[in-house]
């Protein structure tokens, strides 16, 4: 089936989405697709404007907005099967279980329409998830790449390693990780790296020489997402190292 670009009424209508087409319009569908998966309590339109700024060339990127509301009028979506709260610090807790976001990403998005309306394979689908979102993204990877075959292009999470949550075990996934966090991250730990290790084959850790785990603010902070982008992407043309650009 050959592939054809995603279009918004290609996805239920159930789902809140933007779609952000290549920089250069090409005569031919692009081969890669990038999924933007935001943080806890943004929207799917707030995370767009990053989209708009990666620039990648031959890809076209889905920003999906997560399925719940906060409560409270806390404004923005989250990715959950529920609320809580960290008991230490009184903040809202990233890691609250994510079966029904998983299940969405992977049966609504991936399979019946990435795959079975568009015709794009797993391993020309990429995501980027920040904190909350790149938790879903290692879970979605999780649950579609149990052989070779199904291992997705790659997952780069920000500020976020595989969940507490999540189902561990078996054979270890294909899918290529790259875990981007701030320096002395309490969130991602060495243990939480260990333990993403175990789910993953391959995954690369780089830390930014400041605190915090917010996305890259300068170019040597996005530089290794630039260079992971540039290995994993797939081009009609090739796609040189180092080629993404933001800003």
């Amino acid at each position: 089936m050959p592939i054809k670009p995603p279009l918004q009424s290609d996805f239920s209508s159930a789902l809140t989405l933007t779609i952000t087409n290549p920089p250069s319009p090409a005569q031919t569908p692009a081969p890669n697709i990038l999924l933007l998966l935001h943080g806890l309590g943004d929207t799917a339109a707030g995370f767009t404007s990053f989209a708009r700024a990666l620039h990648l060339p031959e890809t076209t990127i889905v920003t999906v907005q997560a399925p719940a509301p906060l409560p409270f009028d806390l404004g923005g979506f989250h990715w959950g099967d529920d609320v809580s709260f960290d008991s230490s610090t009184g903040a809202l807790d990233m890691d609250s279980g994510f079966a029904r976001a998983t299940a969405i990403l992977a049966d609504d998005v991936v399979r019946d329409t990435l795959m079975g309306k568009c015709g794009y394979r797993p391993r020309e689908i990429m995501v980027l998830g920040l904190g909350q979102g790149g938790m879903v993204g290692l879970a979605l990877a999780r649950a579609l790449g149990k052989t070779e075959r199904e291992a997705m292009g790659g997952v780069v999470s920000i500020g976020a390693p595989f969940a507490l949550s999540g189902q561990s075990g078996g054979a270890k996934n294909r899918t290529p990780v790259l875990l981007v966090a701030g320096r002395d991250s309490l969130v991602v730990s060495d243990s939480a790296v260990r333990r993403t290790k175990e789910v993953f084959e391959f995954v690369e850790l780089s830390r930014y020489a400041r605190k915090g785990d917010g996305m890259p603010s300068n170019r040597d902070e996005m530089l290794p997402v630039m260079q992971f982008f540039a290995r994993r992407l797939r081009s009609r043309q090739g796609v040189p190292e180092g080629s993404v650009e933001i800003g």
